[in-house]
């Protein structure tokens, strides 16, 4: 630099030396205020003594610390894995111990920071992982993660996502630990580890596991094969309690609205076990109602809804479910019949209040998708492949066909083959008024089961599936006048022909039980539907009531030698004896008085495993509907024996014209120990009180499943 410059260094004097001046010596210091203290630090002088200068924490020194932090962590992890490969496990160990909750209090003994940078690092080294390394996933599989804040829950889904793709073998581990996430016990972790203030509900802890569900379903298309099973296994007991139901099912019916792959499986899994609980209830309803309370405490809270460690009975109803499991081998009763009693009674009403919920929320999932259709349904198409299901998966016609056929498999494969169920089947009874093309598919397929079954079908399969074309087009009421003549029609032609083979000495005597079961469905629909049998007289047959030239079979049937009149059930029998009358149909009364001293004719006497005559008064599927929670859906839909009784009958209450269940007098026990119930005629007494037992029914074992459901025309 120029020394000569103005600017130059060397310009600038030295200060003087000696005393100061006066104007320097007594200067007053800078009065220093409490403001000073409060401002930033920016806007102090650089010179002040009082403040000394700090480095400022920019964001990107925050970075920089948290990044050296996750490299520290990544060495301490690489060390910890290539140790435990050669045989030190103290760091791995250490590591593991990160991940696991307090014994005592269920809770992460480390923060969610913390355990957040954690997963960071490990997700670099996923590929590393081996089987010695196991431990390590199972902790993390493990972690109460659904009770932590929302930003770990959305980094450990994104982990577990990770994890999945990078080590496909833990996927089978995850799926299990979701499955369990979906159960009523899963929500219990947030009780002792008080996580989010215990404001935490049920329905924010299985969402999160929804959440992570989807987001695997997205990354292996080949997940539902590996969770249907899981499921089945976490599915609850039927001696848990309710709320372990409720909450159980309804996190499945959600599944099924992401995971259509699995809806079969699912609505499968869901219908046999309220079958396994519709068939344990073994008295009728109208019999506990005073004993017990009823629907008031069905339904006491909604799981999902409610805080976690707040729901203030579950301690009892954990209590109740221990006892129950714990005595699920045990078949051994107390010395006490009054406390038998007592249990009992309290028991069945569990069941019963259990079997109302769990058909409620199906009955919802099914109302859902319907309610979602503002038009109404075109006709579907035959059942669809899993690519076509796929493709046209948003289209809710399709899906709510799709749905009928699912449930109509199930029926095909499990329902009717089970004579002790009582409400199961209402489930297709309310699909089925939908539209007429289900209920027309419905009557195809229990036509084609009864009346033009393969050989390999057994008798009691045939003789059920007469049993229901009965019940079926008595109750319904969306079945029109046409749809019941049809069924006549189909069922008087059976019989025809019947008695036809029979005379010509070519009937088969297994056929014998299903045409018992025929005739019986033939007098029960007589009963419900005889003015729909009736033809529109001409003007000059005014006032004369003409049937429909089918019903002239029935004259020939009950005149028969195989005598349907003292086989059949007597109180449908007596009930159609009265109608007939009534009407000018046909008269029985002097059939029936004659058989009082007849035995049991010759062809009653059926093959083993076919249905025999002690079978055919115990079932009538759509007797009335009791349950009180889930009845809403069948009444509109339902026909009631007031409204379609004659003369004195009008005013009688339908509950007076429905048997009791057999009593512990009535069984009589069979060859293997089965029980079969006594029939009126067998021990010589005529009950003219109504329209037959419904609750005394056989339990039938299931025969071979058959899985694509037909549609035969009965036009």
């Amino acid at each position: 630099m120029d020394p000569h410059s103005r600017l130059s260094q060397f310009n600038q004097r030295a200060p003087k030396t000696g005393p100061f001046s006066p104007s320097v010596r007594f200067e007053p210091t800078q009065k220093v205020t409490l403001d000073k203290y409060t401002k930033a630090s920016s806007s102090m002088p650089s010179d002040s003594p009082l403040f000394t200068s700090r480095p400022i924490a920019t964001n990107l020194r925050v970075k920089q610390d948290e990044q050296f932090k996750k490299d520290m962590f990544l060495a301490y992890v690489n060390k910890a894995i290539r140790e435990k490969l050669n045989g030190h496990s103290k760091d791995f160990d250490d590591l593991v111990d990160q991940f696991s909750p307090n014994k005592s209090t269920l809770a992460p003994t480390v923060s969610s920071l913390q355990l957040r940078i954690w997963l960071s690092v490990l997700s670099h080294v996923l590929s590393r992982l081996e089987r010695r390394h196991a431990p390590l996933v199972e902790a993390i599989v493990r972690l109460p993660w659904s009770t932590m804040d929302a930003v770990f829950v959305k980094s450990y889904i994104v982990f577990i996502g990770m994890l999945v793709s990078a080590r496909p073998e833990y996927l089978s581990l995850v799926l299990n630990r979701i499955a369990m996430g979906f159960t009523y016990q899963s929500g219990l972790l947030a009780v002792n580890s008080n996580l989010e203030g215990s404001t935490l509900t049920r329905r924010v802890i299985y969402d999160r596991q929804h959440t992570l569900l989807e987001h695997l379903l997205n990354l292996v298309p080949t997940l539902p094969s590996s969770l249907a099973p899981l499921l089945v296994r976490n599915f609850p007991h039927k001696r848990q309690p309710q709320a372990a139901h409720v909450a159980y099912i309804r996190n499945l019916l959600h599944v099924t609205e992401y995971c259509g792959e699995l809806s079969e499986r699912v609505l499968g899994l869901i219908v046999d076990r309220a079958l396994m609980v519709d068939v344990e209830i073994q008295v009728e309803l109208d019999e506990l109602e005073d004993a017990e309370p009823t629907d008031g405490e069905l339904f006491e809270f909604d799981p999902f809804d409610t805080i976690v460690g707040q729901e203030g009975d579950s301690s009892d109803d954990d209590e109740d479910a221990d006892d129950g499991l714990s005595d699920l081998s045990s078949d051994v009763s107390s010395d006490s019949g009054a406390e038998n009693t007592h249990t009992d009674t309290r028991h069945i009403h569990d069941m019963v209040s259990k079997l109302d919920a769990i058909l409620r929320l199906v009955f919802d999932h099914f109302n859902k998708l319907h309610s979602s259709i503002p038009t109404v349904l075109v006709p579907s198409s035959p059942p669809l492949s899993t690519h076509d299901r796929d493709m046209q998966s948003r289209e809710p016609h399709t899906l709510l066909a799709i749905q009928f056929h699912t449930l109509l498999a199930i029926f095909d494969r499990s329902i009717l083959r089970t004579f002790k169920s009582r409400y199961t089947q209402f489930l297709l009874f309310w699909y089925a008024s939908l539209h007429p093309e289900f209920s027309d598919l419905f009557l195809g397929l229990l036509v084609d089961k009864a009346l033009f079954g393969s050989a390999s079908a057994s008798g009691v399969e045939r003789a059920a599936a007469s049993s229901y074309i009965g019940s079926f087009v008595s109750r319904a009421q969306f079945i029109d006048r046409e749809g019941a003549r049809r069924a006549v029609k189909v069922l008087c032609a059976f019989l025809g022909a019947h008695l036809d083979a029979v005379e010509a000495g070519n009937a088969a005597s297994n056929n014998h039980s299903v045409f018992y079961a025929v005739v019986q469905s033939v007098f029960l629909v007589f009963c419900f539907r005889w003015r729909d049998l009736q033809e529109e007289p001409d003007e000059q047959e005014v006032g004369r009531k003409i049937w429909i030239s089918e019903l002239g079979v029935v004259q020939r049937v009950i005149t028969s030698d195989l005598n349907p009149l003292k086989v059949c059930s007597q109180n449908v029998v007596h009930q159609f004896a009265r109608i007939a009358q009534a009407t000018d149909f046909t008269y029985c009364f002097s059939i029936l008085e004659a058989n009082k001293r007849a035995p049991y004719p010759v062809f009653a006497s059926v093959a083993p495993g076919s249905a025999g005559p002690q079978e055919l008064h115990t079932f009538f599927p759509f007797d009335p509907f009791k349950l009180p929670r889930s009845s809403e859906y069948i009444q509109g839909v339902y026909r009631e024996w007031a409204a379609v009784a004659i003369g004195d009958e009008e005013e009688e209450d339908e509950d007076d014209l429905i048997e009791e269940g057999p009593t512990d007098d009535d069984w009589e026990h069979g060859q293997g120990g089965s029980c079969i119930p006594i029939t009126v005629s067998k021990r010589g007494e005529s009950d003219d009180d109504g329209l037959g037992a419904s609750f005394g029914g056989m339990s039938i074992s299931p025969a071979q499943t058959r899985t694509v459901a037909m549609a035969i025309s009965i036009s």
